[in-house]
């Protein structure tokens, strides 16, 4: 397993801030939390509950996973568009990891 990384989570907290031109006061008004808290979870310096990580994931529209492990999510537009036509997009690595999980399905379902 893993180990969480808090000074990446922290630069991670800051960078979607900084894109959505947030000051660290907007995001710890919306979290709940002050903004000093917020500026040692940004440094990694703090540990936030796992409340306090709900909260920012969902003030910031952002994943955990992108949070956490630096994995940007897909847009559901672009999930849709690759799963109802992966043909068109033949050297595109979703395209073919939706047409194996299509596979997969269709092996299930047929069990």
């Amino acid at each position: 397993m893993r180990e969480l990384d808090y000074g990446k989570i922290g630069a991670r907290i800051r960078q979607v801030r900084k894109a959505k031109g947030w000051s660290q006061d907007k995001l710890a008004k919306k979290c709940g939390i002050s903004m000093s808290f917020l500026g040692h979870i940004e440094r990694g310096t703090r540990i936030m509950s796992l409340e306090t990580f709900g909260s920012i994931c969902a003030a910031l529209e952002t994943g955990a996973d992108e949070l956490l492990w630096g994995l940007p999510k897909v847009s559901e537009t672009v999930m849709q568009d690759l799963w109802s036509q992966p043909e068109k997009k033949e050297y595109d690595s979703y395209a073919m990891y939706i047409r194996i999980m299509k596979s997969v399905a269709e092996i299930m379902g047929s069990s």
